[in-house]
């Protein structure tokens, strides 16, 4: 038996309901489990009612340093389908996620987009960067991927899947459209975004804006003194207006800064809270993956002195407003 079959087993036998976990009901739709928020909420999208997708991670949690406990466990061994991000974003779970691979489909999303697409840094070492969600043309690549795995699970239910599919990728090229327009109108000299770790490097790419970062790209990095002197200095010799802070990130580095240019005579000041490696709460618009993205285009666009438009694009309106949010831009 394999190390990461052995875990498993050792972690379902701490259980008292090991060996007796309640399936889906005959005829229900099939248990999705997925790691992150970003990747199930992709589920969802393409599944709708047809499938039953719950995500482990949820608001404010850090999948860099995420340990799967034994209520995961359980649930990923309840499965007919496991999705993850991938990457090495869940590099904790990594011999769970391999093991599972042996028993059941599981799939990482984000490693089935094309290699020449990738972003690697000299900090993220052999790795490439995994934070592909930042760019949502990117991030509709997982689309196909998807609706494949679901189609794998109901075939009979395909051309709903696809009809899903399809609707959701309109969204997804709105929002491409939207960050565009909405960051394109803050000017050159002002699109720096000072976030606390190497996150939004795919944001930054995709929608030109520099990226300056406290931590690596990963949250398991430590930045040492040296590293927050020296971005003090950069952030008060360029007058960059403003910093921001991360859902899923403890804001101390962040203070540092802030505390940092101030004492070298330079006000810096928090441009608002972005989600970065997590969503916002359920039953919310920044609890959805498009939700989220548009909270963070429209926090950094006003806080860099650009302008965001007074409504939004109509398929992107129409699919906010069905999740609790306004149809126009918020003023």
């Amino acid at each position: 038996m394999s190390r990461a079959l052995v875990v498993i087993a050792m972690l379902m036998a701490t259980l008292p309901w090991a060996g007796c976990g309640k399936p889906a009901a005959p005829g229900g739709p099939p248990l999705v489990v997925a790691t992150t928020g970003m990747v199930g909420d992709l589920a969802r999208e393409i599944g709708g009612e047809q499938v039953r997708v719950t995500a482990l991670m949820g608001e404010g949690v850090d999948p860099h340093l995420y340990k799967a406990s034994p209520g995961d466990v359980r649930l990923l061994s309840d499965a007919r389908l496991v999705l993850y991000s991938g990457l090495h974003l869940e590099g904790r779970m990594g011999d769970l996620l391999a093991g599972l691979g042996k028993e059941k489909p599981t799939i990482a999303v984000a490693e089935t987009i094309p290699a020449e697409s990738l972003r690697h840094t000299e900090a993220s070492g052999e790795h490439p960067d995994p934070h592909v969600w930042f760019d949502a043309a990117l991030w509709a690549r997982g689309i196909d991927v998807t609706r494949r795995a679901l189609e794998g699970l109901d075939p009979a239910r395909a051309g709903e899947f696809k009809a899903r599919a399809g609707a959701y990728e309109g969204v997804l090229r709105a929002l491409d459209g939207y960050a565009r327009a909405c960051l394109g109108s803050v000017p050159q000299e002002s699109r720096v975004m000072v976030t606390a770790h190497d996150a939004f490097g795919y944001f930054g790419r995709a929608y030109g804006v520099e990226v300056l970062a406290i931590q690596g790209i990963s949250t398991d990095s430590e930045a040492s003194l040296r590293d927050i002197n020296h971005l003090v200095d950069t952030l008060t010799t360029r007058k960059i207006p403003a910093v921001f802070v991360e859902s899923s990130v403890p804001r101390k580095t962040i203070d540092a800064l802030v505390e940092g240019c101030a004492a070298h005579g330079h006000r810096l000041a928090i441009g608002g809270e972005l989600y970065s490696d997590a969503l916002g709460s359920a039953g919310t618009p920044e609890g959805t993956y498009v939700g989220a993205f548009v909270h963070n285009v429209e926090t950094v666009t006003r806080a860099l002195g650009g302008r965001v438009p007074e409504s939004r694009p109509g398929v992107l309106a129409e699919y906010l407003g069905a999740r609790g949010g306004k149809g126009g831009g918020p003023g």
